[in-house]
């Protein structure tokens, strides 16, 4: 599966695109003209095509490899606002369901110029990806919350799984009806399944405040648990982000034990795995600088405090920063007397690999795909540990 994060939803409470700053950006969906160089198919876009940008790309990708799936994961961080508001009644849930399954399954993009019009990006996703950070807890400055967030979040998902089935359903009576129309009808068309998942929370306070775990996993095809930020740079101390075991605190086994004892089968469960790591400046205390004071977030590329792997991985050959492992709890982190940084390599990624194995669960999941190198060195790790290759 691909993930493309993220849609956003408006106070209106549906899924929309369009060409707002810090909501929503059409040109890079589906409007934006791609060279051949930079095309999946070596072929540069048309200007008169009606789909173009990354949702033609994944398009292409998807047929260079017909296996892969392609989800739209709806919310995140900054965009899980208007979540709480748009599902209080039965009503709403219905048109914010209905207005996604408009917009991504069923690809009625606005039109845009050429671009888009009804139907542009039809058969590109083949599910829906929930990330409201937090139902029923507190998340991004001026997301809202409330009690109630829990119940309706489970109506909420509900209402995915039985728009999303009974649009596959129509589909597929549609193709039957095509078939039999030209002659060469051989049976009926099986309905697709569209794939229902979420990403969900680490802590337990979180966990029971917004996710009815029981009921939930029967619409679920698989959730995507929370195996990262742990602990982040805003903290006074250091400390890891994404230990797989750690004592009296968060870690990876505690997460999957947490949602397994209130009722989460294994195999439905996706672990989420870091390509970037958090950092602090500052730190004193010596040693290998863990649990240490520090002053602040580290300097970094894009925002303080948050690093790629791909520069982490220079860092570490620089021979500026010492790398320091702890084997038995399944994490690592660069120290350079002042500045740490605590992150995922492909051996912590080899151990958790075999965690997944041993405990039978349904995979890993990385946030995200452009912190890995290039050529995929934290995404070969675990498909090479997973398949035992």
């Amino acid at each position: 599966h691909i993930n493309y994060a993220f849609g956003n939803v408006n106070a209106e409470g549906k899924c929309f695109t369009g060409n707002i700053p810090g909501q929503a950006d059409a040109w890079a969906d589906y409007a934006r003209p791609l060279d051949a160089a930079g095309s999946v198919d070596g072929v540069a876009d048309t200007d008169t095509q009606p789909l173009a940008g990354n949702f033609n790309q994944l398009r292409e990708l998807k047929a260079k490899h017909p296996g892969l799936k392609v989800m739209i994961s709806l919310g995140g961080w900054s965009y899980s606002t208007h979540f709480s508001d748009a599902v209080r009644t039965a009503a709403s849930r219905k048109a914010l369901v209905a207005s996604c399954i408009d917009l991504y399954i069923k690809g009625n993009l606005p039109v845009d110029g050429a671009r888009g019009g009804d139907g542009a990006a039809a058969g590109l996703f083949d599910g829906i990806d929930v990330d409201w950070e937090w139902p029923g807890s507190p998340g991004n400055e001026g997301t809202v919350y409330r009690p109630e967030d829990k119940k309706n979040f489970t109506a909420l998902i509900h209402e995915f799984r039985t728009q999303l089935d009974a649009h596959a359903r129509s589909e597929a009576k549609k193709k039957a009806a095509e078939g039999k129309g030209k002659g060469h009808g051989h049976g009926k068309p099986k309905p697709k399944h569209y794939d229902l998942s979420a990403y969900v929370a680490a802590n337990p306070k979180a966990i029971d405040a917004g996710f009815d775990v029981k009921r939930l996993m029967k619409d679920f095809d698989f959730v995507n648990i929370q195996g990262y930020d742990y602990h982040v740079s805003g903290e006074k101390k250091t400390a890891q982000q994404s230990a797989l075991y750690a004592k009296n605190d968060f870690s990876v086994d505690q997460t999957v034990r947490d949602w397994v004892r209130r009722g989460a089968p294994r195999h439905k469960i996706v672990m989420g795995m870091p390509t970037y790591g958090q950092g602090w400046t500052g730190v004193s205390g010596g040693g290998t600088g863990m649990g240490q004071p520090a002053t602040g977030p580290a300097p970094a590329t894009w925002a303080a405090g948050y690093e790629d792997y791909k520069v982490l991985k220079q860092l570490a050959a620089s021979g500026t920063y010492k790398v320091h492992r702890d084997a038995k709890n399944g994490h690592a982190w660069l120290f350079d007397g002042t500045t740490l940084w605590t992150y995922d390599d492909p051996q912590v990624l080899r151990t958790k690999a075999a965690y997944i194995r041993d405990k039978g669960l349904g995979g890993a999941m990385f946030w995200s795909l452009d912190g890995d190198t290039e050529n995929g060195e934290l995404i070969t790790a675990v498909d090479r540990g997973l398949n035992r290759r």
